[in-house]
């Protein structure tokens, strides 16, 4: 049996290529948008991918499958559990070949068995995979793909539904059903493998671990999730303190069980000048999006009216909750980032590149005009006057919650770009965050609607009114 975990590092996400040896024939679990890697990797081992599924309807990129059926006439298997409205309505009677599959659904890719497991919580229509390679003489599964069900040191989050996806009053049940799902899990053999969907920085959970792979006997004994043996305390605990979601989730659950659009070849973007960049960037119905890892470069001189994504974990979020997706998209990167930052935009559904000019030549170019005041948290003073400025943090509730400076208000920066009218505008605004990363987006989201703003950095710990019994009180 061969087995490839596919990493995006961009979005934490796991994909991957399960393939028979014996007979050449492979199939892709949880693939992304852009298929052409998996393709290759197949084809590099000698392998057909002849087979796509899914652990479920995603939320934080758009699907492969169809593409698979589409480009390849690959065979799907799609979960048929789950309630009605929770059902992939573009392959029900589409031309694509779908198999449906409910609770314990056997197939064969090869000389490896597959068995469907119904494990909702996270969504309701939710499968894990067990594994088992008949070819290689096993009599039992060797691992179980779980999804969104099970990561290294956590479960997936069962809140999205409500929070991203706007089902009110789905939170509890969901969270109940995922309590029962948990005792499926426990009931398997200890060296069973467990081959998550995402791994640390993805949204879909709270505390998900940096480790690639798991089993059931390690996340037995040491995920905090699966050590409940009362329902009620599950369900406060797993509820508790989720991130917001971003923005773009609830529409990557519609496109994903209505209808990915179709991508073919991932596009090209093409080579601007920097000056050519700035004017195209600020032509009506257009951005630039500025991708530098430096954020003090950025707050020295920046194209008027861009918007700041550095490359990595946040990149997805912050265009993501920041820009419409029928936006003309211009980027300042550097060319040897152009694939991937063009390959993340189109997991999300940002198909309408306009160009690129590399970073590497802004300054020089003369057009960087717009300069972002700066402080360290370090600076500050250790009493701030919150008549004299709005104080904004922008970190998640439950993070402003355990600790904040005095009067802040707090809207996270993912929600922003929908309630940035809720920030005052009659005072200066100081932003802030845990450590900078994220106040340096949304300073760049703040400056762009007209407001008077200075970027905090630094740890916000470094302030010298900070003390952790301050924190604890939830005024520090």
């Amino acid at each position: 049996m061969f087995l490839r975990q596919v990493f995006d590092p961009e979005l934490a996400q796991y994909a991957y290529i399960v393939g028979c040896q014996r007979t050449g024939e492979a199939i892709v679990i949880d693939p992304e948008r852009d298929i052409d890697r998996y393709v290759q990797i197949a084809a590099e081992e000698g392998l057909r991918i002849v087979a796509a599924t899914e652990t479920h309807i995603h939320a934080d990129f758009l699907s492969g499958v169809r593409e698979f059926g589409e480009q390849h006439g690959t065979k799907l298997y799609l979960s048929d559990e789950g309630d009605s409205d929770w059902k992939y309505n573009w392959a029900v009677g589409s031309d694509y070949d779908v198999h449906l599959l409910k609770d314990q659904d056997v197939f064969k890719v090869g000389n490896i068995r597959f068995e469907a497991l119904h494990t909702p919580g996270h969504t309701p229509e939710h499968m894990s995979f067990l594994i088992t390679d008949l070819g290689g003489g096993a009599t039992g599964p060797i691992g179980i793909a779980s999804g969104d069900f099970v990561f290294v040191g956590d479960l997936g989050r069962p809140d999205l539904l409500e929070t991203a996806a706007g089902v009110a009053g789905a939170r509890e049940p969901s969270a109940r059903r995922l309590y029962s799902s948990t005792k499926r899990f426990l009931a398997l053999e200890d060296h069973v493998q467990v081959w998550p969907g995402h791994g640390a920085g993805s949204a879909c959970g709270k505390a998900l671990g940096a480790v690639p792979q798991s089993t059931v006997g390690y996340e037995r004994r040491f995920n905090v999730g699966l050590s409940f043996d009362s329902e009620a305390l599950f369900v406060d605990s797993i509820l508790d303190g989720q991130p917001e979601p971003p923005p773009y989730f609830a529409r990557m659950k519609d496109l994903n069980k209505n209808g990915v659009p179709l991508l073919g070849a991932v596009p090209s973007a093409k080579l601007y000048t920097p000056q050519e960049l700035a004017e195209r960037g600020n032509a009506e119905g257009a951005v630039i999006v500025d991708t530098r890892a430096d954020r003090k470069a950025f707050m020295a001189g920046s194209i008027p009216g861009s918007i700041y994504a550095p490359l990595g974990i946040n990149f997805a979020m912050i265009v993501g909750s920041y820009i419409d997706p029928s936006t003309n998209i211009f980027l300042l990167v550097d060319a040897a980032d152009v694939d991937e930052t063009v390959r993340t935009l189109v997991r999300i559904g940002y198909d309408r590149l306009g160009g690129y000019a590399p970073a590497s030549t802004l300054f020089e170019s003369g057009v960087a005009g717009q300069i972002t005041r700066r402080v360290e948290f370090g600076d500050l003073d250790a009493s701030i006057d919150p008549a004299t400025y709005t104080i904004l943090d922008v970190r998640g509730a439950a993070e402003y919650a355990g600790g904040h400076l005095p009067g802040a208000i707090n809207i996270a920066h993912t929600r922003l770009g929908r309630r940035i009218d809720e920030v005052p505008t009659d005072k200066p605004v100081l932003a802030y965050c845990r450590s900078g990363a994220r106040a340096s987006s949304a300073v760049s989201l703040l400056r762009n609607a007209g407001l008077d703003v200075t970027f905090v950095d630094g740890m916000v710990s470094s302030w010298p009114g900070w003390t952790q019994d301050a924190a604890a009180a939830g005024v520090g």
